[in-house]
Formats: structure tokens, sequence, C-alpha cells
């Protein structure tokens, strides 16, 4: 089904197809080339497990070639990028300023894993031990002193070489103006493991020799410095990176002894310190060897750096501008300061999104902004510290921001403590929700301008100049926990990217204010959070500067609500949308909605019924049954973590858990992604081995989402219950009142009761007061984002043609009154059609249920 200004007129054949297509990847590859013809915004459809990406591949690559044959594309020679000279980007300009912010928002709002303590309780710490040792010191922290700072008056030019936001070198820059007209495809997606199928898929095609690709991702995933490596979590990995590329120790000069205006950062003795990239030569020669190959992932790309021993997240970054094809994670696209940080420019290119069914809260998501008392106040801290040590040696201005500075953390820091109710939270340990502008009146704060404090932060260098101070006075003190495991840096990047958000339109978004912790794990002592609302404003900074933006994805609907969340000025009817069934014919798939178990009790996996003993129970019963009858590996989606530990836990202490091992091994999804290779890997072996396997996995986890289950791998795929996300989140309560005002006057919004900020308690029933006094978009926005779980959950079964499993959607609601099932909201209403199609819907009993299994399998077995 296709949709749009014109139906397709002209069928193409794309000869780089490695097999013979089926018909509905030639409609797929045909559309996809029209929209890309057009420009603009179009969405594409197709089931997975029905050659997707292959199908992208094919299309958009054949477009660029065309268009590059034709001389349309603006093409210039990848010489002209390497230029003559032989500093790397790290080099150009080299100083700690211009280096301050690299990545700063690829790893953003300092959701750091790891727990900040608090340092320097006293105003000025004792730290020297003699004074040999406090003259070195004293000689040394000069470099940690501000430049003068002018009023705003002063003309920007003569600070902007200190802007500590802009991390992208000017070797990066210069590409991007040399090609801002070179066309180029981007391909994002959500996952590592997303982007490096892609890249396998790539490879069975001509094109992986024919173009040039890079492959982009987190230091995390590319960093090969193993003592770098060793620190564990990405935020430290990130900011040790920045670190290494200061300049190293020197003697201090004539010009930093002359008073405050020295620039040490641009001394010629610096250089990296981080051994993989002082070589600047091998960075050229990592590139030239990029391009020389077939496509190469992630892996490939560390595997090369490690071989040529030169960094690989700098040598793909600085490729990227003369790649045909940039293969990227969500993060560095999508946000505007990674995109800049990273040197692309996506003028007059092809961008393609895939997995597009959660975009509109993905893109939320990344500009979120959250920083949590204890980083407040380690913030607070450490600047008054540095105040102390440098007040008197400091101008009118950099005092004057200063004071600022701390005036605004304290205020920040009234709500959170739990002696005061200067916002009225509900109860003492509650949570409330504010307009960006009620929030800085409470505060007192609404006369602080915001705008001129970002900038004086950006450009005098402030963060790194504390930091630095603090690190040093830390090693001084020899107290290596403090060095080593806490993050200033962490803690002053999330109230940077706080301050950002509180300059946003007070209709953007709304503040969260929490005296309790956001992780049981996590004693942070409360939080605050801005929460973006509004999407289209984003999404249209990608719109306005692409020439044609693909949505792709397995289940996209409904599309208007994506429309009306990300570019509503486009008509519903000129929407460019493209849908194709399944190549799984309907006799491979059972799908069957179970609404009794064995002992004919009725499931119901609601939030009020799903943890009694009774339910488990007879969830327990139906697994019993199910592994005489389904052979080699089933998978059982349940809608948390928590609650398939509640089921794991009651199946093992009843008994039922052994006797579901005498059939089958049951295997379960860990909450850390580095272990999931590992189960998978014994999942895999004990179905080829043994008499097969049971994955309990949870609904929005690794396992859900990118994840290919072919044949055995799957045979029978349970999803356990609606998954509806919980009600009592204050964040998505926010979002659906939103929602539900969309495209409806001022005059003419809802009056929801959540408007009342003492409503947050983080109670469940009131949070389903709230939906119920949603009239439609708010309600059907919650019941999507279940049903969009669902749909992608159990869509890991069915990968190819010849591929068969059964699908068990086991609760009554999923088979309820055959006179409710046309109702639009009803959940077996938002199932793919081609799994809706052949959904039995109510069976007389689980013997019916029983029975069409062994008729199903059987059938299989003998075929």
């Amino acid at each position: 089904r296709q949709t749009g200004r014109e139906e397709m007129t002209e069928k193409r054949e794309f000869s780089a197809f490695p097999y013979k297509p089926y018909s509905i990847q030639v409609d797929f590859m045909n559309a996809l080339y029209q929209f890309l013809d057009k420009g603009g915004v179009s969405m594409l459809e197709s089931p997975t497990g029905t050659g997707k990406s292959l199908s992208i591949i094919c299309s958009s690559l054949q477009w660029l070639l065309d268009r590059k044959e034709k001389g349309q594309s603006g093409f210039t020679e990848s010489d002209k990028f390497d230029g003559n000279d032989d500093e790397p980007d790290w080099m150009r300009n080299f100083t700690v300023d211009d280096k301050a912010h690299d990545d700063d928002k690829t790893f953003k709002h300092g959701k750091s894993p790891f727990r900040l303590k608090k340092h320097f309780k006293e105003k000025v710490p004792q730290v020297f031990s003699d004074s040999a040792s406090k003259q070195e010191a004293e000689l040394n922290d000069g470099e940690f002193l501000l430049e003068d700072y002018e009023s705003e008056e002063e003309s920007s030019s003569k600070r902007k070489h200190a802007a500590g936001f802009d991390s992208s070198s000017e070797d990066d820059k210069e590409c991007s103006d040399d090609e801002q007209g070179r066309l180029q495809v981007f391909f994002c997606s959500r996952t590592h493991s997303q982007l490096s199928q892609f890249v396998k898929e790539l490879r069975k095609t001509v094109f992986a020799s024919k173009i040039k690709v890079v492959c982009l991702g987190s230091r995390n995933n590319m960093c090969i410095n193993e003592d770098v490596l060793k620190l564990g979590n990405a935020a430290r990995i990130n900011e040790r990176c920045l670190d290494l590329q200061k300049k190293k120790k020197s003697q201090p000069s004539k010009k930093k002894n002359l008073g405050t205006n020295f620039r040490v950062g641009r001394t010629k003795a610096a250089s990296c310190r981080c051994p993989m990239l002082k070589k600047h030569k091998l960075q050229r020669e990592f590139k030239a060897e990029i391009f020389q190959q077939e496509a190469m992932d992630i892996e490939d790309l560390v595997q090369l750096g490690r071989d040529m021993t030169t960094c690989p997240y700098y040598g793909s970054r600085r490729s990227a501008p003369a790649a045909d094809l940039v293969i990227l994670p969500y993060q560095s696209l999508l946000s505007k300061s990674s995109r800049s940080s990273l040197g692309l420019s996506l003028k007059n290119s092809v961008v393609i999104i895939d997995e597009a069914h959660n975009l509109a809260d993905t893109l939320l998501t990344m500009h979120d902004a959250k920083i949590t008392m204890s980083q407040l106040e380690d913030v607070h801290c450490s600047i008054e510290n540095y105040l102390a040590r440098f007040q008197n040696l400091l101008g009118a201005g950099n005092r004057r921001y200063i004071q600022t500075l701390l005036i605004l953390i304290r205020a920040l820091l009234k709500p959170l403590a739990s002696d005061t109710n200067l916002i009225n939270t509900g109860n003492p340990s509650g949570c409330c929700s504010m307009a960006i502008y009620d929030f800085l009146f409470s505060l007192s704060i609404d006369n602080i301008n915001l705008v001129k404090l970002l900038a004086y932060i950006k450009e005098s260098n402030i963060i790194h100049k504390v930091c630095g101070y603090g690190d040093r006075v830390a090693m001084l003190q020899k107290d290596p926990v403090s060095h080593e495991e806490t993050s200033k840096l962490t803690s002053f990047r999330a109230f940077s990217d706080m301050l950002v958000a509180l300059t946003h339109n007070n209709g953007d978004g709304r503040m969260i204010i929490s005296k309790m912790s956001s992780s049981t794990a996590d004693q942070q002592g409360g939080y605050i959070k801005y929460v973006m609302l509004t999407g289209a404003k984003l999404f249209s900074e990608v719109l306005d500067e692409a020439h044609a933006v693909i949505l792709a994805g397995g289940t996209l609907q409904p599309i208007e609500e994506t429309r009306e969340r990300l570019f509503p000025w486009i008509p519903s009817n000129q929407l460019q949308f493209f849908s194709c069934s399944h190549i799984v014919p309907h006799e491979s798939i059972m799908p069957i909605a179970v609404s009794h178990g064995p002992s004919g009790q009725s499931f119901d996996f609601s939030h009020s019924s799903r943890s009694s003993a009774g339910m488990i129970q007879e969830l327990g019963l139906l697994m019993s049954n199910l592994v005489a009858v389904v052979p080699e590996g089933v998978i059982v989606f349940f809608s948390s973590f928590e609650y398939e530990t509640q089921v794991h836990t009651a199946w093992s202490k009843s008994g039922i858990l052994s006797r579901i091992m005498k059939k089958k091994r049951v295997l379960r999804e860990p909450r850390r992604n580095t272990e999931v290779e590992g189960v998978l890997r014994e999942y895999k072996e004990a179905i080829e081995k043994e008499r097969g396997a049971i994955m309990l996995a949870v609904v929005g986890g690794k396992v859900s989402e990118g994840i290919n289950f072919s044949d055995g791998m799957c045979r029978c795929v349970v999803m356990v219950g609606l998954p509806y996300p919980s009600p009592s989140d204050i964040e998505l309560l926010e979002r659906i009142k939103h929602i539900e005002g969309l495209g409806v006057s001022d005059s003419a919004k809802p009056c929801l009761t959540l408007v009342d900020d003492s409503y947050y308690s983080g109670d469940v029933q009131a949070g389903f007061d709230v939906l119920r006094s949603c009239k439609r978009r708010g309600k059907e926005y919650y019941e999507n984002l279940c049903m969009k779980a669902v749909n992608q959950s159990i869509g890991r079964a069915i990968r190819h043609e010849k591929d068969y499993a059964a699908i068990l959607l086991v609760d009554a609601r999923y088979s309820n009154d055959p006179s409710k099932r046309t109702s639009h909201s009803h959940p077996s209403s938002k199932l793919p059609k081609w799994i809706k199609d052949c959904l039995i819907n109510s069976t007389k009993g689980y013997g019916d249920v029983h029975r069409l299994l062994h008729q199903f399998f059987k059938h299989k077995n003998s075929s």
C-alpha cells in the first residue's frame, strides 16, 4: 500500500540485490527510490524478516550512484579532503578549551552510572604539607586561572576561540565547509548490533566495494587504549580520552607569569598524551585504509586500529565527510550538537532512520536534562573552593559571574532539601511537575539572564578550569579514591545541560522535581529533571537540511501519531507512505489469543492481578504443557525484569520450574547487555544439542529488539499480558497530557487532573485516573506504546519465507467479546496485518490451543 502525492509509476530493476527479490521487496525498493527522487519526509513499513535492510541498501545506494553519474550530486575528489596538512584533527587548533566538550551530547545529561561522592567539605582545603610543596603547587596552579572576562559589549570574536563547547577542530570544519554540497547517505539505527547487522547485509552487495563507507561509534565501543578501557563505563572513558588530549605538562613560561592574560593552551609544545594519537601520519593512513577495504563495521575498525596502533574513533570520525555512506547511531545524527561536534553536514543529503517505530520518544529523551542533588552539591563545592583560591586574582567580570553561578546552584538545591517545602510536591517524598517559568519564579531566579550565563560558561572555559584545579588538589592530597572514582566533569555537564533546558520555550517541556532518588541503588537524594515534550522543532532541524528523510521500520502504524508529533505541518493526505505485507504464507504462522490456562482459570495480567499466586501458577502450568508440544526454542516475554524475577522465583519454589526443565533448558535474559551474548550462545547450544530451550525475556530488553531468532531458535513466542508502561511514571503522564492537547487550540485544550502539581506521588491509581480523563490522543498514545512493544517482540520469530512459528498472546484481553474487537482501541486491532489476518481470537479452552499447536507442528515437521 502506497499513499502520498502520486502512486508509483515506474518499475526499476535493482541488479545489486544478491538474490532474486520477492515482489514486495521490488515494490519497497521502487517506492524508496521514488521517495528519494521527490525528497522531503517519507515513511516505509516492511515487516521484520522481509529483507528490509537489504532493500534499503540496494535502492538508496543505486539512487546515489545514479545521481552521481548524472552529475547532480556535487561530489568532490577525496584528495581535496586530505589536503597537505600533517596535523590530525585533535592537533590542528589544539587548546584545552577547544576540546573541552568533545562529544558533550553523546554522553548527555550527566547520566553517569557510577555514584558521585562529595568532596572539599571545607571551603579552603589544607593540601600542602610544607612550604616547598606549597610554593610548587602555587607555581603550577596558575594554569587554572581564568582570563579576564569582559562585558557582553565586547565583540564575541575576541573570545570565540575560547569556546569550551565546540569540540570540532578546524580540520573538521574546513572539510565540512568544502563539502557542504556533497551528497551522502546517512543510515542510523538505535543499537550497535543493528548497525553491525546492516554492514553484514551491505557486504552481500557490490556496493560494499563500489562506494566509500564509514561507521561511527562511541568511544566506549571504539577506544583501544587499554588504560582508558579499564575505567569501565562510557562517561569515564569519554572524559579520560579528553583529558589525555590536553597538552603535556611543561615548565611555566614567562608569558604565564605576566598576569592573568596568558593562554597556556597554545604552547607550541602541546601534544596528545594518548599513545594512539601520537603518530599523526597513522591517522591519515587509517583513513586511506578504510576506503581501500570493503565496508567495515565497528569491530573491523577497532581491529584495524589495533593493528595500526592508531585511534579508530578519531580515524573514522575524520573519514566521515569524505564517505558516500555514513553508518551511525541515533544520538550522533539526531542531536544537532553531536552533528556539529562530529563535523557532519546533512545539507542536500539523504537521512535514513531505521527502527523508527519509537522515533518521537527517542528524539525527546535525547534532549532531556537531569541533575541530582549530589551533583549540584559537587558543582557548588568545586566552584566555592576555586573562588576561595583565586578570588584575589580574578577580574570583576569573572567574580560577578561566579557569584551568580553560586546563587543559581543554591536556589536549585533548595527544593531538594529534606527540610524545605519550597515547591509543593504533595507529600514529603513525592515529586511534582512545573512549567519552566513557574519553576524559575518559585525559586526567585527568574531575574538571572541564563543565556548570558551560558555564554560565560562556554567562552570562559570555567568548567575545565575549575575541574582541573579540583583534580590537582585531589592529586596533591594523594586521594586516589576522590581523584579516580568521581567525575566533576559529569556533574558540571549535567549542570550545563540543565541551564540549557531552562532557556527553552515555556511550553516545550516540563520540570520534574523529586526529593527521592530515581533509582533504589542510587542514593543521590533527589533530582531535578527537564522533560522535553515537543519534537517537531527538533526534527525540523534535520528535515530543513537534508534533501530527503526516510523513516523505516517493521511497524510504523499509527503513522498519524508520528506525523502529529514530528512533522504536523505536512497534511495527512500528502504524507509519503509505503507499506507491504509479509513474505511468509499464512499457513506458516499460528497466532492464538490464549484466554484460559490448563486448569480453566482466565488469564488476567493487568497490574492488579498479575502478581497473584494463582495467576503465576496458571502461567507455569501453561508453560509445562507447551514444552511437551513445541519443538526446539521458545521465547517468553514478560513486561519487566521485576515481574520475570517474581515469576521465576515462584516457579522455583512450587516445583514448576523443575518440571519444565525436564523437557527444555531454561535460560534468562540478563540485565547487563554485556552478558546477553553469552546467554544467547548457551540458548543456541541447548537447542542444537539438547531437547530445546526456553528463554525468559523482557519486553524492551536486548532480546526483544535487534536480535533475530530464525528457524529453531524460536518456534514459539509467548507474550505474557499487555506490557503497558507504569501509569505512576510522572514523565509518561506529562507526555500523555501534552499529546492529548496536540492539534487543539489553547482555549479548547483538555483540563486534565494531573495539572495539579500535588497530584504526583507515584500512585498507580492516580495515573489511571489521568488516563481515564483523556478523550482520545493521550489514551491512544498509551495503548500504542504497549502494542508497539508487543509487535516488536513477537516479530523476532519469523525471519524468512520458509520460517514458521506459533505466536501465543496470553491474556483474556487479547480475545475479549467479539463485538468489542472491531473497536480501534482493542489490542488485536493494533497487531500487524500479517498476524491479525490469521489470528485465532477465541478458543473453547486450553484444550483447543494444545490441539491447534500439535497439528501445526506435526504438519510442519512432515512437510
